[in-house]
């Protein structure tokens, strides 16, 4: 099961997410919900990086069973706002792949 942890601040804006885990739903190298949950947060976070020139916090497991991305304190209101559009974009990608394979990846909000 893959596991996508949001966390919000108090006035709802994406702080920073955390993919952790494995889909199990075929074996490695043919799990399309692994691969699917994969591109959307790599290209969120490759977008993030192109379109406002801010580099995340990012960490990663060994195993790629980890992704951690955290969005930097004291940005530019313009530049936040479009790192949120483009975060809230991936939640949505994200959300699409649970409602159609729910039994293996599950996303919070914290």
């Amino acid at each position: 099961m893959i596991y996508v942890d949001v966390n919000k601040d108090e006035s709802g804006l994406i702080q920073s997410f955390t993919m952790k885990g494995h889909a199990g739903f075929d074996e490695k190298g043919k799990d399309l919900v692994c691969a699917g949950a994969s591109a959307v947060s790599f290209g969120a976070i490759n977008a993030v990086e192109a379109l406002t020139g801010v580099t995340p916090h990012i960490e990663l497991g060994e195993d790629g069973g980890l992704l951690y991305c955290q969005v930097p304190d004291g940005l530019p209101e313009d530049k936040r706002s479009q790192i949120q559009l483009l975060l809230e974009a991936m939640v949505v990608s994200l959300q699409t792949i649970e409602e159609g394979h729910g039994q293996y990846i599950q996303i919070n909000f914290l």
